[in-house]
């Protein structure tokens, strides 16, 4: 690895985090020894890189530093390529079209040698399936609710056709291959509901936002899936241990004849 490649692939694994890394933990990461982070941290230092720390402490970068956007890796160009590609086939049509102006973005400032990995890649994330849900609302108004972190006002339809109305607090939305789930908390239910888009029948954004910060919300739904998952899962165990338990009654028998025998 050229020393202009794994400098930037320190700041990258720098970037990475938000608190101290030492440097036995970025020389395992970027397979090189201790003595050459420690080297390639000063050599950022003196090239005006904001890293702050101290050998046996940890290294950091301060926040605000960034990369010229032609600094991409090949493989970077095509995870570009392929997450855009993907997008734009499953995303609401804001979203879509914004992910073809982000890969043109990123062909406007990529050197020559690298414009084909992008323009002619070869790598694909096509959407199988000619019958997907369509949505009836515009669901750039969802995310917009989740950025700017206020209420919706939604009437919704479940499974079984039954629609009620509904105030959320949307706080995240998951992408999946043919729908596409909301995360919230709901004011009737009093408790964190998915609400799939498609059957959103009627979206109302409101000016109020709702009482919470986002990242705390998200924090407390994702460790209500997390419990639920374990939950899941030792229910699971339990039922394939009892599956491949010896029955008693199976025993019964030779234990009732030896005493007969007896």
């Amino acid at each position: 690895m050229q020393r202009a490649e794994r400098l930037l692939d320190l700041i990258q694994s720098l970037r990475r985090r938000r608190r101290p890394v030492t440097a036995d933990t970025l020389a395992a990461e970027l397979d090189v020894s201790v003595r050459t982070v420690y080297r390639d941290i000063a050599a950022l230092m003196r090239q005006g890189v904001p890293v702050r720390g101290e050998a046996g402490i940890g290294y950091i970068l301060d926040a605000g530093f960034d990369l010229p956007p032609l600094m991409l890796s090949p493989d970077e160009i095509e995870a570009v390529l392929v997450g855009m590609r993907w997008l734009s086939e499953r995303a609401d049509p804001v979203l879509a079209r914004a992910a073809e102006d982000v890969v043109s973005k990123v062909a406007a400032v990529l050197p020559t040698h690298l414009k084909p990995i992008l323009l002619d890649g070869a790598l694909f994330a096509p959407a199988y399936g000619s019958e997907k849900p369509v949505d009836q609302v515009d669901v750039a108004g969802v995310r917009a609710a989740i950025r700017q972190g206020r209420k919706l006002s939604i009437r919704y339809r479940d499974e079984a056709g039954r629609e009620s109305q509904r105030m959320i607090w949307p706080i995240g939305m998951t992408f999946y291959e043919r729908v596409r789930i909301v995360i919230a908390w709901c004011e009737l239910r009093e408790a964190f509901r998915h609400f799939r888009t498609d059957r959103i029948t009627d979206l109302a954004s409101r000016e109020e936002r709702y009482p919470a910060r986002r990242a705390d919300l998200l924090r407390r739904w994702q460790q209500q899936e997390d419990e639920r998952d374990r939950a899941a899962c030792e229910q699971r165990e339990a039922a394939q241990s009892r599956a491949i338990a010896p029955s008693t009654s199976a025993t019964r028998p030779e234990a009732t004849s030896a005493s007969a025998r007896g």
